[in-house]
């Protein structure tokens, strides 16, 4: 079983900084891409961020300059640095890890390459 488990939202105030984390776990083989999506109230999952397995950025425009993705891939992490906060930047932020997971059946490994979302975290900015 592949798990994300995110950390790190909660309460910020305008021009302030949070910084979010998430962690896979489980029967791992390996992840290629991870990112950052978000979805304010009462509109659509939107991307915010995603890192590539070289470690290649990339960024909305929205959070551009702002906003820095970064990823361990010894410990399967990829983290959100959210500085100058923005009111516009309130939702539920989700991890994604293009990852592939393993299992051993009767001593044959069988592998999977799927989509891993993790269970969100809720930021609020305050201005």
């Amino acid at each position: 079983q592949v798990q994300l488990v995110e950390s790190g939202g909660g309460l910020g105030q305008a021009g302030g900084s949070l910084r979010l984390s998430c962690a896979a776990s489980g029967s791992i083989l390996s992840i290629g891409d991870m990112g950052w999506y978000r979805q304010a109230p009462g509109k659509q999952r939107d991307l915010v961020a995603t890192i590539t397995s070289d470690g290649t950025p990339h960024y909305t425009d929205a959070v551009k300059g702002r906003l820095t993705i970064s990823r361990d891939n010894a410990k399967n992490t990829v983290i959100l640095q959210m500085n100058s906060l923005k009111p516009r930047d309130t939702a539920v932020y989700y991890c994604n890890e293009d990852l592939t997971a393993y299992r051993d059946i009767d001593d044959v490994f069988h592998f999977d390459r799927s989509q891993y979302w993790g269970q969100g975290t809720q930021v609020t900015v305050s201005s």
